[in-house]
C-alpha cells in the first residue's frame, strides 16, 4: 500500500461530504485529486525557498488550513483550484475544490510530519523534509492510481501542455509555477 493510500485512507469522507453539501462520491473524487495537490504544493516548497515547515505546521496546528493553502500556493491558489478540478469528474468545481482545500491542509501537514517524526525506521533520507516528502509524493505519483495520474494532469493542465509529468521532473515544475518561472 502506498503511503497516498494510508493518508487517504485517514480522510473523514463523510464528514468533509457534509461539510461541502455533496455526496460522498463527489466528496471522495474531490479529496483524490486535492491530496495530491497539496502533497505537491508540500514537495515543491520542500525544494525552493517556500515557507518554513514549522510556518506550515503551526499554521495547520492552529487549524489554519487557509493559512497553510496560501503559504503552500500563494497567489496561484485560484488557478491550483482550477486545476484540480478540471481533472476531476464534472461535480467536483473549483469553487468546491477552493473550499475543500484548506479542510484538508491540516490532515495532510499531519500526516507528513508524523512521517518525519518516526523517520521511516531511522533512514536518513525519510529523515529530511525533502526526502520524506519526495517519497510519500514518489508514492503517490508510482502507485498508478487515478489520483496520481491526476496529479500530472493537474500539473500539465497548469502549464498549458496538458500531458501527465515524471515524478521527478514533479516538483521542478510546480517549484518553478509558484516561484513565478516558466
Amino acid at each position: 500500500m502506498s503511503e497516498l493510500d494510508d493518508l487517504l485512507k485517514t480522510i473523514p469522507i463523510g464528514d468533509i461530504a457534509s461539510k461541502l453539501g455533496v455526496d460522498e462520491a463527489t466528496a471522495d473524487a474531490a479529496v483524490a485529486q486535492a491530496v495530491p495537490t497539496l502533497l505537491a504544493g508540500l514537495q515543491a516548497h520542500a525544494d525552493t525557498d517556500g515557507p518554513a515547515p514549522d510556518n506550515l505546521t503551526a499554521a495547520a496546528d492552529a487549524g489554519d488550513g487557509a493559512g497553510v493553502v496560501k503559504g503552500l500556493f500563494g497567489d496561484q491558489t485560484d488557478e491550483v483550484a482550477h486545476a484540480a478540478a478540471g481533472q476531476a469528474p464534472a461535480a467536483v468545481n473549483s469553487d468546491l475544490m477552493k473550499k475543500l482545500l484548506p479542510m484538508l491542509a491540516p490532515l495532510v501537514i499531519a500526516f507528513v510530519t508524523q512521517k518525519l517524526m518516526s523517520g521511516k525506521g531511522g533512514d536518513q533520507q525519510a529523515a529530511t523534509p525533502g526526502g520524506a516528502l519526495g517519497q510519500i509524493l514518489g508514492s503517490a505519483l508510482g502507485g498508478g492510481g487515478n489520483a496520481a495520474g491526476g496529479l500530472g494532469g493537474i500539473l500539465g493542465g497548469m502549464l498549458g501542455g496538458g500531458q501527465q509529468q515524471a515524478g521527478g521532473a514533479l516538483g521542478s515544475i510546480l517549484g518553478g509555477l509558484l516561484g513565478g518561472k516558466k
